[in-house]
């Protein structure tokens, strides 16, 4: 028996080296080897269950199909005349964009911002109950609680008057939730049309690797009005009990977009209703104003996820990086970057542009928290500035601007999930008035946060920092 098991670990082990590194990041290949090559039994049956970030072949299909969709219905969007020159280093970028993810980069649109949970919460409550033809609702959370039950509400009255609303919501995190099973009855009660994204439901043949999400946060209105950001659709202490004994509360930020981004918007959600229903709904032109708006904004719309082979924001966010002149101002709930990503912002700092990271003195998930902190030295040491967020809120906003001519706003977290394994959304937007609104929105956190100095954080305990460093290699095993 002794001898069996001997041969097993040591094809496991030829298995792992030979297969393992292929098409995958080294970094991400090294963290399975050592998983594997340490706990060979374990390993191997991790890596079955969840070495592979590729979609079911139909699913991978349904993404082409909607890809082409979005390329052909895209087109005339592109006669949409931009209000502003652009910097010479941002076309290559908006053409990178495009390739990548099939949106156009469009002008003539507004944006307005919400900071505050309960008014964002109101902002999308208030749109849902002017719409006359369809609400899409999708939510990588979503929970009814006496928070969130104003917007229910306001779903059952359009539904009562005719209008046409459709829910998605991750599977999985809103099953981690509180309430998810009231939450599915009320979603039933009130007749709106709802599917789970990524079901991990395999007793009916909807399985796919589970730690796969949707984490985007879309709510569109009549192909006119679109709210996306990185607010749930929950209340912001998540209603768990852990949460609210440590007084957690998220802060987020939410963007209202009105113009022709708005078809952008709709068309992911087009994309994932499709992936999860097998229809695909007509799409509906974002009804462009007459007038050109004041201080409009261009924007363009940058899907990513499992579905695309190129890790599309994280492109997006090297580029930009790279691309700076000035400086590089990040907010990330979850910092985890790759090895691209690290380079790209401490080459900004030691080219000498102003680099500023804002993220949480507390984390809500240990492990991400403590892989984010062992990326402070190397971050310290190049010059990047580190805000730490008072506690006990949770940043959770997910922003960055460069120099002053671009912010992106979106779903997606500087970190290795996000990257690989998350459906995101990010909007890429060029224009002053957008940028310095964001300036103030920065200088909020920083009025409320406290900066870390390479000293004190040296200072740290030997048991800390062996925590910090191990919770890293977890953070690449992908």
């Amino acid at each position: 028996m002794a001898t069996v098991f001997f041969f097993v670990d040591i094809i496991i082990r030829v298995f792992a080296v030979i297969y393992i590194p292929q098409n995958r990041k080294p970094q991400t290949a090294m963290a399975w080897l050592l998983a594997i090559f340490l706990i060979p039994y374990a390993g191997i049956i991790l890596f079955l269950l969840i070495g592979s970030r590729r979609l079911p072949k139909r699913r991978r299909e349904k993404q082409l199909e909607i890809n082409r969709y979005i390329l052909e219905t895209a087109e005339g969007m592109d006669i949409v005349i931009r209000d502003h020159s652009l910097p010479p280093w941002l076309d290559p970028i908006v053409e990178l964009n495009r390739t990548l993810g099939s949106m156009p980069l469009v002008g003539g649109n507004n944006a307005k911002l919400y900071t505050e949970y309960a008014e964002s919460m109101a902002a999308m409550t208030a749109a849902v109950a002017t719409a006359e033809k369809f609400v899409h609702v999708e939510f990588y959370i979503i929970a009814w609680d006496p928070t969130t039950t104003p917007f229910f509400d306001a779903m059952e009255a359009a539904v009562r008057r005719g209008v046409t609303v459709r829910v998605l919501l991750d599977h999985v995190a809103s099953l981690r939730s509180p309430h998810y099973g009231r939450t599915i009855r009320k979603l039933r009660r009130i007749g709106v049309l709802w599917n789970l994204m990524l079901p991990v439901q395999p007793l009916i043949g909807r399985y796919q690797r589970p730690d796969l999400r949707n984490h985007r946060k879309l709510l569109i209105i009549d192909g006119i009005v679109a709210f996306t950001g990185s607010q749930n659709l929950i209340d912001r202490s998540y209603n768990k009990h852990g949460n609210i004994r440590r007084g957690l509360q998220w802060k987020d930020l939410m963007v209202r977009f009105d113009g022709p981004v708005v078809a952008g918007i709709n068309a992911l959600f087009v994309t994932d209703w499709y992936s999860e229903t097998n229809e695909l709904l007509t799409r509906e032109a974002a009804r462009v104003p007459a007038e050109k708006p004041q201080n409009a904004l261009d924007a363009q719309v940058v899907p990513s996820g499992p579905g695309f082979e190129l890790e599309n924001n994280l492109r997006l966010f090297n580029a930009l990086v790279y691309s700076a002149q000035e400086r590089v101002i990040i907010t990330s709930p979850y910092f985890v970057p790759d090895d691209s990503m690290l380079y790209a912002i401490t080459n900004a700092a030691y080219r000498g542009l102003d680099v500023q990271l804002f993220v949480s003195a507390i984390g809500d998930q240990p492990v991400v928290f403590h892989a984010q902190r062992s990326y402070y030295e190397a971050l310290l040491r190049a010059g990047v500035r580190i805000w730490l967020y008072r506690a006990p809120t949770v940043l959770h906003a997910k922003h960055f601007t460069i120099d002053d001519d671009v912010a992106v706003i979106g779903s997606s977290n500087m970190d290795m999930r996000s990257f690989s394994l998350n459906f995101e959304i990010s909007v890429m937007l060029h224009g002053a008035d957008i940028v310095q609104r964001m300036r103030d929105i920065e200088q909020a956190y920083r009025d409320v946060s406290t900066e870390l100095f390479l000293e004190q954080w040296l200072e740290r305990s030997l048991f800390v920092k062996v925590l910090d460093n191990t919770a890293r290699l977890t953070a690449t095993v992908q």
